[in-house]
């Protein structure tokens, strides 16, 4: 039950304040029908407890508040933790303070923030599990406590109006031969040129490299690796005149996605080139692919792409 709810300050009394209150009452009507001090003394003790309750819970709150959210890639259906960035002018203080989000289309748990580390901007984690990718708006951040009896609860409210973008569920993607929009070769560095050893041949490699030996004992091409060949990288392409809204659409999103994941946990670069009604735009780096991916939405034929 809220004793106190505007959009800044909400204080609460919680189930087991309820109880207290109730069981004060009993004491306080037995006391005056008695006139019994010790009756008398709980009454009061009961009620200086609430207050304390009510004072310390101020105390815990009122000299934290958050800076911001920390950047980061966030998949949807994907759980994981979105990191709060509190200020603390009292570090050394010991607190119980709990820390939700005002974000729609998520599912998730608080977070919670103790204190007493000696830290003046501690991070907090805060879970996650966001349903659909987009860009999201976290409305406001909640600070609240009930220490230390836990028969108030206090809230401060902070509205931060931060997007969030939720990049597409990766899914696995294996690198296949005439893949959609997909190209990745070796290219050697520069004044790099001893062999180390071979691989088998995939499309791209150069054909002067053909390891005839190995080639004749495995009954496949095979090309030499030289030393200092590193991946040219992972090229991704769609184009958005090609799709129409729905399931496909999205499982296409998700394919690149993955394909983008493999390609940061290889430690291989990446491009995303998007064909549309805008032009073409390309996005250099996972994260910045990543972000494109969240907000792409199909046009079906009727872009008219005459500048491709």
């Amino acid at each position: 039950m809220y004793l106190w709810k505007d959009s800044r300050l909400r204080l609460r009394i919680t189930r087991l304040g309820m109880q207290c209150v109730a069981v004060m009452v009993v004491v306080g009507l037995l006391g005056v029908y008695t006139n019994n001090n010790l009756l008398h003394a709980i009454f009061g003790l009961m009620i200086g407890f609430l207050l304390v309750s009510g004072w310390v819970s101020r105390a815990s709150i009122q000299s934290i508040a958050p800076m911001g959210v920390l950047e980061g890639t966030r998949f949807a259906r994907v759980g994981g933790g979105l990191w709060v960035r509190l200020r603390d002018e009292v570090p050394k203080r010991s607190r119980s303070v709990k820390v939700e989000l005002g974000l729609q289309g998520y599912g998730g748990s608080p977070g919670f923030f103790h204190g007493g580390v000696g830290l003046r901007e501690p991070l907090v984690a805060v879970p996650i599990r966001p349903e659909k990718r987009g860009t999201v708006v976290i409305d406001y951040i909640d600070l609240s406590t009930s220490h230390p009896f836990g028969f108030l609860e206090k809230t401060w409210r902070f509205s931060v109006g931060l997007p969030l973008v939720v990049s597409p569920h990766p899914v696995g993607c294996g690198s296949e031969e005439g893949g959609r929009g997909e190209l990745t070769e070796p290219t050697p560095e520069s004044g790099l040129s001893g062999p180390v050893g071979a691989k088998p041949y995939v499309p791209g490699d150069p054909k002067n490299r053909i390891h005839w030996k190995r080639t004749a004992m495995r009954g496949e091409p095979w090309v030499v690796v030289m030393e200092g060949d590193r991946p040219k990288g992972l090229a991704l392409e769609i184009d958005l005149a090609d799709w129409e809204p729905g399931a496909p659409f999205e499982e296409e999103l998700e394919r690149l996605s993955g394909a983008l994941l493999q390609a940061r946990h290889q430690k291989v670069a990446a491009t995303l080139t998007v064909y549309g009604g805008h032009g073409r735009m390309v996005a250099t780096g996972h994260t910045a692919a990543w972000r494109m991916l969240a907000t792409l939405q199909a046009e079906a034929r009727t872009a008219g792409l005459s500048d491709r």
